[in-house]
């Protein structure tokens, strides 16, 4: 997540810089072809192309809110994560104190497991995502992704005990088993708890698996493939085209001036910029579809789970308590 006042204008060319490139090769080459060598016949009347450029503005209009609507839930989710795991924490604390107060440690230092190993989950790769292109690679050099830093193991040792630590990571989804643990674990203090304080706990624990598998049906499923390709097929038809709609209009502007002959020459900065601002648009919706990714407009989903894992264990009056994850050249994961 972008955690400045904005993007600059740098920072977008930086990011489709290689867009750029060949856009602008894209537009020199009619250009050179019709000045040099005479081949007028590349001049393309520009009233379809329009028609195509108006379409391709619907369609990217509609993936980016679609995207903008994923992106959106996701945060919600994890909205819903904090509230739950808040409520979770204060009724364990309360109900177990004075009581078991080594069992309460217990219990919300495995909740930190479950969010480590949901996050870790999160941003395992999937094959339509978008962070393995080159400019998206480039600009993550950028900032800093704590789940690539370091391993899932060593971050689930302080907060699990090494028979379940070890039982956890020969599983396969490791968040959800980390969750059963918890909820064998409250059944076991039946004893110490009444039937509505285990119900209560229960039903968190639902709650908390409610709140995972609507991660993951984000995080499993892909913005859908045939509307993401239509999208693609016409934009790269529309800015193939745009350059030669450009001709006849940017070399008949020079008529009887100093111009005449060499304003078509304009047709290589316009049709650029007209062309980028299509695909820029279309880069912006395709950051926003995979909110889990890695990507520098990701839900900052370690940020919120390092903000629980504060909140737990200041309920605990921990006092060496860790920092909150600061933004890195302002991305915040």
């Amino acid at each position: 997540m972008h955690a400045g006042k904005r993007y600059t204008f740098t920072e977008f060319v930086f990011w489709t810089r290689r867009d750029i490139y060949k856009l602008l090769l894209l537009s020199v080459v009619p250009t050179a072809l019709y000045h040099f060598f005479g081949y007028t016949f590349l001049a393309l009347t520009w009233v379809p192309i329009a028609l195509i450029g108006t379409a391709v503005a619907f369609i990217v209009g509609f993936k980016n809110n679609a995207t903008y609507s994923r992106l959106w839930e996701a945060r919600q989710i994890y909205g819903s994560i904090i509230n739950t795991s808040r409520a979770f924490g204060v009724m364990v604390r309360d109900y177990l104190r004075g009581q078991a107060d080594a069992e309460t440690k217990v219990i919300l230092y495995r909740h930190i497991a479950w969010l480590t190993a949901l996050r870790y989950q999160l941003r395992e790769p999937r094959i339509w995502e978008s962070t393995q292109e080159a400019n998206n690679i480039e600009y993550s050099h950028l900032y800093k992704i704590p789940e690539r830093e370091t391993k899932l193991d060593d971050e689930l040792q302080p907060y699990l005990s090494d028979e379940e630590r070890v039982y956890v990571l020969t599983k396969k989804n490791r968040a959800t088993q980390i969750m059963a643990l918890q909820s064998k674990h409250i059944n076991e203090l039946r004893g110490l708890l009444n039937e509505f304080q285990l119900m209560q706990l229960q039903t968190g624990i639902t709650s908390f698996y409610d709140h995972q598998g609507r991660a993951e049906r984000i995080k499993n499923f892909p913005y859908p493939r045939n509307f993401s390709s239509i999208a693609t097929i016409l934009l790269y038809l529309f800015v193939v085209l745009v350059p030669f709609g450009l001709l006849k209009e940017f070399n008949s502007m020079g008529k009887d001036t100093f111009l005449e002959g060499y304003s078509v020459w304009f047709n290589v900065p316009f049709a650029t910029l007209l062309t980028w601002v299509f695909v820029a648009l279309d880069r912006v919706g395709e950051s926003s579809a995979n909110p889990f990714e890695g990507g520098a407009n990701d839900v900052p989903i370690s940020n919120i789970s390092r903000t629980i894992e504060i909140d737990l264990r200041d309920m605990l009056d921990e006092t060496d308590l860790p920092a909150p994850i600061a933004p890195v050249n302002n991305i915040l994961m």
